[in-house]
């Protein structure tokens, strides 16, 4: 498929332009022309190596092209895998760069080898090329050296070294390397980036039959895994590619997931809501691993209670941090970048996040609810595990009727948010569940009674009759697509008359009072919700499956529904850029806005793929 968008000089690759390659420690960005324009390193919350999507002129960047006028462009990805191709065509040739990073190797004298591996060849006719590497090492912040080797040229900074092997002669400019190419059909050039600093690298540098194994062996390890995909529904290759997604934003050593492998892509064009989530959201990862678990992944779900354990185990009596770094460490504070322009403009660019200070009560619920289904469908948790558990659900007890942040973290102070007390609840539900399953000892009497009262508590000061729908916070009557998840957690009947209502009610247009744009669901009002930042948003793509999932749940009651659920879904895969990847939130335009991919989105869109499948089945 053709991306309709193509990069303007000086400015950043549009972020639906781009496919992503990553080997479960880091991920890099592929423009559609080209250029890799974002890669951490040498783990996703890294400082950066190459940030042109944050700066086109000082972030740094890694292109190959073709020097030819009038470029015809295609990019996608070797089928079932994470293996990136874009194709050029021209009227003197066809030429292709495979790019992808190996998969778990380890070399006799290096240990654990890892490179960025870019391989570019001509199929059809002859074609002149050029390669340009300009690295810019922490975020740009580092001046760095770099040598000419035999083999490729040497780039080193205070923090760190690399190498790049190169098949053909490089040539040094002021920031880097640059080589110029011609090649005839079935004639390639490949290019391979690693950290550390040699002398020499010719013996790093791969031929065409070399390069050609690798490859091979990565598209191995990636179809060996998607083997594992229970889903064969009516959306497998969309389901699919979420998946793929997904596992790359798995930190294989430790198990934990990111949110999205980049920091400060705006949310509007030009915007200053621009964050950082290289890190791993509590709530984030166990949604995450309930799509996992619904497809048939088990072993990601697993590594992650694992991490999750040793962070329960770390938390003491007060309450759990809600996000961490990969390794399990307190986030970075958050600091502005001042001397990057920022993609499009939208600054300021942010890297830690402030947001990891905040009380937000519902990862207690996520959280709850992603070791109930591990314990159910993956592998039964340990009793060390349910001590520590078990200490989080009677610190939720005590503290439900808090005010928070939210799962929206909000800046403009704390609220009575209804989904908060929702997630408080499903918390405490899936304890007393869990404790009866595996018949582990806790306070069964004041649980149940805790719940209950939270329950009546969301109904009586969660609802507006006014409005005819659950509401945002109590006493403020704007609605949040948050409360979507209230059927789906099982805290109302997807047919309640207040959950239909409710219903009615997000999907009417925001000039109407509603949260919804042609299928698409903003997750708040913003003016109306003051949540203490500068600036509008896009519709929030998670917001718009939850809604698809809303409505196919409720369709016993309203059979209009299924079908507008089906629409909205459809809808919503036309959304997706070229290689079926989904930012956070999408703008008025149809542009991808917030960081990319998102691994909120992609869950929520193999959600609703499987309800929605299995809803249409049972109506066939």
């Amino acid at each position: 498929m053709v991306s309709g968008r193509q990069a303007v000089a000086g400015r950043s690759v549009p972020i639906e332009d781009h496919g992503v390659i990553g080997d479960l420690r880091t991920v890099a960005l592929v423009g559609n022309e080209g250029t890799l324009d974002w890669m951490c390193y040498p783990y996703f919350d890294s400082p950066s190596v190459f940030a042109a999507l944050l700066d086109p002129d000082k972030g740094g960047h890694w292109r190959i092209h073709p020097l030819h006028d009038g470029v015809f462009r295609k990019q996608f990805y070797w089928p079932d895998t994470n293996v990136l191709v874009t194709r050029f065509y021209t009227p003197d040739g066809v030429g292709e760069l495979i790019d992808f990073m190996p998969m778990e190797r380890r070399g006799e004298k290096e240990g654990e080898v890892r490179e960025v591996l870019r391989r570019v060849r001509v199929v059809r006719g002859e074609l002149p090329f050029e390669m340009e590497c300009l690295p810019a090492f922490n975020y740009a912040r580092d001046t760095h050296t770099t040598h000419l080797i035999s083999g490729g040229a040497a780039f080193e900074s205070k923090m760190l070294q690399m190498t790049l092997s190169s098949s053909v002669k490089l040539e040094r400019v002021e920031r880097g390397v640059t080589a110029r190419f011609v090649l005839k059909e079935n004639e390639s050039a490949i290019f391979s980036l690693r950290e550390g600093r040699r002398l020499s690298c010719e013996d790093l540098v791969h031929s065409h039959e070399s390069a050609e194994v690798l490859f091979r062996d990565t598209v191995d390890y990636w179809r060996h895994w998607l083997s594992n995909c229970q889903y064969t529904g009516r959306w497998r290759e969309t389901v699919q590619r979420s998946a793929l997604a997904l596992k790359l934003m798995t930190f294989s050593p430790t198990g934990a997931i990111v949110a999205a492998p980049t920091c400060s892509l705006p949310e509007s064009p030009g915007g200053t809501r621009n964050w950082d989530y290289r890190f791993c959201w509590l709530r984030d990862a166990a949604f995450t691993v309930y799509a996992f678990l619904r497809i048939g992944f088990k072993k990601e779900a697993a590594a992650f209670m694992r991490w999750v354990e040793a962070r329960c185990a770390e938390s003491g009596d007060g309450p759990l941090p809600l996000m961490f770094s990969l390794d399990g460490r307190r986030v970075p504070d958050e600091v502005e970048l001042t001397h990057l322009c920022g993609y499009g403009g939208a600054r300021p660019v942010r890297i830690g996040n402030a947001a990891a200070d905040q009380l937000q009560m519902d990862i207690y619920g996520e959280l709850m609810d992603s070791v109930y289904l591990s314990n159910k469908y993956a592998a039964p948790i340990s009793f060390d595990f349910w001590r520590h558990l078990r200490r989080l659900v009677d610190w939720v007890c005590e503290h439900w009727m808090d005010e928070d942040e939210g799962i929206w973290e909000v800046r403009g102070g704390r609220r009575h948010f209804v989904y908060s007390k929702l997630m408080c609840w499903v918390a405490v539900d899936r304890a007393i569940r869990l404790a009866d399953k595996r018949s582990f000892p806790a306070d069964r009497p004041r649980w149940l009674a805790v719940r209950d009262t939270i329950f009546e508590d969301i109904m009586s000061k969660g609802w507006s009759e006014k409005r005819g729908s659950f509401i945002q916070a109590y006493g403020k009557d704007t609605l949040d697509a948050a409360n979507l998840l209230m059927p789906l957690v099982f805290f109302l009947s997807p047919v309640d008359p207040r959950m239909l209502s409710t219903l009615d009610h997000m999907r009417q247009p925001p000039s109407k009072g509603g949260l919804t744009s042609d299928g698409l669901v903003f997750r708040y009002d913003v003016e109306a919700t003051l949540d203490g930042i500068a600036g509008s948003e896009g519709t929030f793509n998670l917001c718009s499956f939850w809604l698809v999932e809303a409505m196919t749940r409720a369709n016993s009651a309203r059979p209009d529904l299924l079908e507008e659920a089906r629409l909205t879904f459809e809808r919503m895969l036309g959304y997706a850029n070229h290689v079926g990847l989904y930012a956070e939130q999408t703008g008025m335009s149809g542009e991808a806005l917030g960081n990319f991919p998102q691994a909120l989105t992609h869950l929520s869109l193999i959600s609703s793929a499987y309800n929605l499948d299995r809803t249409l089945g049972r109506k066939d």
